[in-house]
């Protein structure tokens, strides 16, 4: 498990470091007016570029960690990226931490450890490729999320919270796909597995959706629905229907890490609203 778990907290630092990157260079390219030249746009996307670059290691890292430890663990982990913001946004953006965000990161780490003690680990329960075509049939729904809150631009507070609930769903979907797919023999079956296409599926929705909720709304709003929708969804598909397990006679242990970890992670997504800087690039 130590090597799981390790995977699973690196990935959390990938995650956060990207929101930074991605914030930063979404804010930047806004701020050009319609028309801009590339040559101008290049600053603000190359930003961008890094932080995506950064967050495809970020979810190999959680794969990794899925094959092994269930989903309400390494979802968690993974929402305590917001945690890392916090941090990046203090030494690389002179953000100031308020004591209770400073208790909050203390609640990020004891529900992350609750949940790591009270943890089963193991493979999820095998459920064949009916799994992966509704996974794949959900990802149209996602696409109506992310279609309804783009059409919501006159609203843009409210845009960016509809999308924001689709790049959550999104991307705690490509979570439970994750979680399930069945490595093949061959290269060339990858092609033939629905699980993979809905994983791919639900990642360019995710960050799709995920993009234009930073582009239109506070990135405080955005980080908190997004984290609070990625992680519970994933963690009641995981512990309902993959057998995804708790050790004997610490429900209530995992309950409270799991309460104490994403109310402190909602709580700390105040802190990811950087300013954009002007000259910054990877």
């Amino acid at each position: 498990m130590t090597v799981s778990l390790i995977g699973a907290f690196l990935a959390a630092v990938a995650y956060g470091a990207a929101t930074i990157l991605e914030a930063i260079g979404v804010r930047q390219l806004a701020a050009l007016p319609q028309g801009s030249p590339w040559r101008d746009r290049m600053p603000g996307a190359g930003i961008y570029l890094c932080g995506l670059i950064v967050d495809l290691v970020g979810f190999l890292l959680s794969a990794a960690a899925l094959r092994r430890l269930p989903l309400f663990l390494v979802e968690s982990a993974v929402a305590s990226s917001v945690a890392i913001t916090a941090v990046l946004a203090v030494f690389l953006l002179g953000v100031r931490l308020h004591r209770s965000e400073i208790i909050a990161l203390g609640g990020v780490g004891a529900g992350l450890v609750l949940l790591a003690v009270s943890a089963k680990e193991g493979p999820p329960q095998a459920v064949g490729h009916l799994a992966g075509w509704l996974l794949l049939l959900a990802a149209g729904a996602v696409a109506l999320i992310l279609l309804v809150g783009w059409r919501m631009a006159a609203d843009r507070e409210s845009s960016a919270a509809v999308l924001a609930l689709g790049a959550g769903a999104g991307f705690g979907l490509m979570g439970v796909a994750a979680r399930i797919i069945v490595i093949p023999d061959h290269w060339w079956q990858w092609f033939t597995e629905p699980t993979f296409w809905a994983l791919i599926a639900h990642g360019g929705l995710a960050l799709t959706a995920y993009g234009l909720a930073l582009s239109r709304g506070r990135t405080t709003t955005v980080a908190a629905v997004t984290f609070a929708t990625e992680t519970v969804l994933p963690a009641i598909i995981g512990l309902t229907l993959l057998g995804d397990g708790v050790r004997q006679h610490l429900w209530a242990v995992a309950g409270v890490g799991f309460a104490l970890a994403l109310g402190s992670c909602i709580a700390l997504a105040q802190r990811a609203e950087p300013e954009p800087a002007a000259g910054q690039s990877c």
